[in-house]
């Protein structure tokens, strides 16, 4: 697929709607998410694996997947790379050796209330709890977000913290996932943002615009392009049946006002533990205007070890891939390590 050429931005650019009027806006789709596992193993023709769902799994980590999403999964597929991501099995109720509920020392880097400060220049704010999927892999599955996001008492300890340390240029939304909040609600925290004079980036960690690109409007669009920072944009997709149309038309539309865009990827076994399927999301990625970023060895959260991937296999499947694309087109293989000043390669 070609990347499409970029034009200068104009604000009007940006439409006054949404692209397609028969589209619901994106809060009601993500009211309309999938919220029962064996709703999705039917939709797929796989009622007779319901005997592999885990309840106890998902009563601890709810299950949530937008419909657009289910839709690029594979019909009467068990082993489809999407699919497989989402499920909540009966491999989660086993404890794995290693494995724990704060797998990269998040509590241990909390500055203020919602702020890890881990690294030197920039701190991450955990903007909300909420996603619009969850992902059985995810590391924060056990985070305290009920105690520990940046949101509460609007901002104000957040705000003071970083305030307080200029030595912080860069803030990073995250969370759960920044892009779940209304963007109301975004401008009013990026509005505080602009008293601190020492801030010189703005970063947004996001699966939204992979699982439900819809989230990509008019309004989104406009905060954004308002801006006084540059602005990086992480999506995180894993495998290029991510990657459909919608989602090439959302990335478009960020790139449009000028948003640098980023991909960060977890290696999982059966998911993407092969060096095609590595090779064809990056290639997949490019087209988009994306640019590989990061391939995280999986963080050893409890409940995930089913998805592990020995480092030696992972170093050789990196291997390959640099033999198989251009430098540029292949991310990092990295680990996070808890107390690390930065993320740690593996090769």
């Amino acid at each position: 697929m070609k990347t499409r050429p970029l034009r200068p931005f104009q604000p009007s650019m940006i439409p006054a709607k949404p692209l397609s009027a028969q589209i619901p806006n994106w809060q009601q789709l993500w009211r309309d998410s999938l919220r029962d596992p064996l709703e999705l193993l039917e939709m797929l023709g796989l009622t007779g694996f319901s005997d592999r769902i885990s309840a106890d799994a998902g009563k601890a980590f709810a299950f949530r997947v937008p419909r657009g999403f289910a839709a690029k999964m594979r019909h009467g597929d068990i082993n489809d790379p999407l699919l497989r991501q989402v499920l909540p099995l009966t491999e989660e109720e086993q404890l794995t050796p290693g494995f724990g509920i704060d797998a990269v020392g998040d509590l241990a880097a909390r500055g203020a209330t919602g702020v890890l400060h881990k690294y030197q220049g920039r701190a991450l704010l955990i903007a909300t709890g909420s996603c619009a999927i969850n992902c059985r892999y995810c590391f924060r599955r056990h985070f305290p977000y009920g105690e520990e996001t940046a949101a509460a008492g609007q901002w104000r300890e957040a705000i003071d913290y970083l305030r307080a340390d200029a030595s912080i240029h860069e803030v990073i939304l995250s969370g759960g996932d920044p892009l779940s909040l209304t963007t109301p609600k975004l401008a009013q925290l990026t509005d505080a943002l602009k008293a601190l004079p020492h801030l010189k980036r703005l970063r947004l960690h996001t699966r939204l615009p992979v699982v439900l690109p819809e989230r990509i409007d008019a309004e989104l669009l406009a905060w954004l392009s308002g801006l006084p920072w540059p602005v990086t944009v992480v999506i995180h997709a894993n495998h290029a049946n991510e990657l459909g149309p919608d989602v090439g038309e959302a990335l478009h539309r960020l790139r449009q006002i000028g948003t640098t865009l980023l991909n960060q990827s977890v290696l999982l076994a059966g998911v993407n533990d092969k060096v095609k399927a590595l090779q064809a999301l990056s290639e997949a990625l490019h087209g988009l205007g994306v640019l590989p970023y990061y391939l995280h060895q999986l963080d050893r959260v409890q409940g995930a070890g089913h998805f592990s991937v020995p480092d030696a296999q992972a170093l050789a499947l990196h291997r390959e891939l640099m033999a198989a694309l251009p430098g540029y087109l292949v991310p990092k293989l990295v680990r996070e390590i808890a107390g690390e000043p930065n993320k740690s390669p593996l090769y």
